[in-house]
C-alpha cells in the first residue's frame, strides 16, 4: 500500500521534475522490491533513487567475501568520519541482471549500540544494512549518508500523530477522511512553512513548539489609515521570530 501511494504522488509530479534527475526517490526496505524498482527505472522518467534491501542470503554471502581493506569509514550527521561504522560496494558480486540496469549495491556494518539485538544476517557482531541507488559516481560514505537522512520521515510521522493523527476522532468514515485532508493540508504548511519563512534553530521546531511559541501568540489586527496592521506583543519572546518570518514571506517571488 505505501508503494502504491508513493506511486500516485511521484505521478502527480511536474513533468519537468520527473525529467529532470534532481528528483531522489528515498525509501526503507519496502522500496526495495522489483516491482518498484522497474517502475522508477522506466525510460523517461530520470528518477535517482535510495532505496533499502532487505539482506538476503546472496548479499550476506557477498559481505563475507569483502576484503577488509575494501571498507571505508562511514559519516555521521555532520559528514565526519563515524567510528565503528564502515561502508563497502558490492554490486559486481551477487547477479543483479533481473534488476534495472545500473543499480549498485552499497552495504554498511556497524557495532551496534548498546542493548542492541543482532540478526542471524550481521556480520561478526556487527550490524548490516544494505540500500541500492542508481547515482553514478560519489563516494560511498556521502551516498550511504545521503540515504541514512531519509530517516527524518520518521520525525514528520511523528509529527503527525501530534498533529492529529493519534486516532481518528470522528464516527462516520467519510467524517474521518475529511478530518485526513485537514490533517494533511496542516502537514504540509508545517513541512514548507518552516523552509521558507524561518531560520536557524526554529526551522527544527516540532509542531509542539511551533504551537507554543509562534501559533498561540496573542495580537491584535487594528484597521488604521484604511490599512489593517498586526500588531504582536513586544513581550513575547518570540515577536521578532515571527516579524522576520512574515518578512520572509513577503519576500518571496509571486507565483503568478
Amino acid at each position: 500500500d505505501h508503494i502504491e501511494t508513493a506511486q500516485l504522488a511521484l505521478a502527480q509530479l511536474p513533468s519537468h521534475l520527473r525529467r529532470g534527475r534532481q528528483t531522489l526517490i528515498r525509501t526503507d526496505s519496502a522500496g526495495g522490491t522489483h516491482a518498484f524498482l522497474d517502475w522508477l527505472s522506466k525510460p523517461g522518467r530520470w528518477l535517482s533513487y535510495s532505496v533499502g534491501m532487505t539482506i538476503t542470503d546472496a548479499i550476506h554471502q557477498a559481505v563475507l567475501k569483502i576484503p577488509k581493506k575494501a571498507w571505508t569509514p562511514a559519516y555521521d550527521a555532520e559528514g565526519t568520519e563515524r567510528p565503528g561504522a564502515w561502508v563497502a560496494e558490492i554490486t559486481d558480486m551477487p547477479d543483479l541482471s533481473s534488476w534495472p540496469k545500473g543499480m549498485r549495491l552499497i552495504v554498511r556494518k556497524e557495532r551496534p549500540h548498546p542493548g542492541a539485538q543482532l540478526r542471524f544476517t550481521d556480520l561478526d557482531g556487527n550490524r548490516l544494512t544494505c540500500f541500492a541507488t542508481n547515482t553514478k559516481g560519489g563516494q560511498l560514505a556521502d551516498l550511504e549518508l545521503r540515504h541514512r537522512r531519509r530517516a527524518r520521515c520518521e520525525d514528520r510521522i511523528r509529527g503527525a500523530r501530534a498533529t492529529g493523527l493519534r486516532n481518528l476522532p470522528l464516527h462516520d468514515t467519510a467524517q474521518n477522511r475529511i478530518w485526513l485532508e485537514i490533517i494533511s493540508l496542516a502537514l504540509d504548511l508545517l513541512a514548507w512553512m518552516p523552509m521558507l519563512a524561518l531560520t536557524g534553530d526554529a526551522r527544527r521546531w516540532e509542531p509542539k513548539k511551533l504551537r507554543l511559541r509562534l501559533f498561540s501568540a496573542a495580537a491584535q489586527l487594528v484597521n488604521t489609515g484604511r490599512r489593517r496592521w498586526l500588531r504582536l506583543p513586544a513581550r513575547w519572546p518570540w515577536t521578532a521570530v515571527i516579524s522576520h518570518a512574515i518578512v520572509r514571506l513577503h519576500a518571496l517571488p509571486n507565483p503568478g
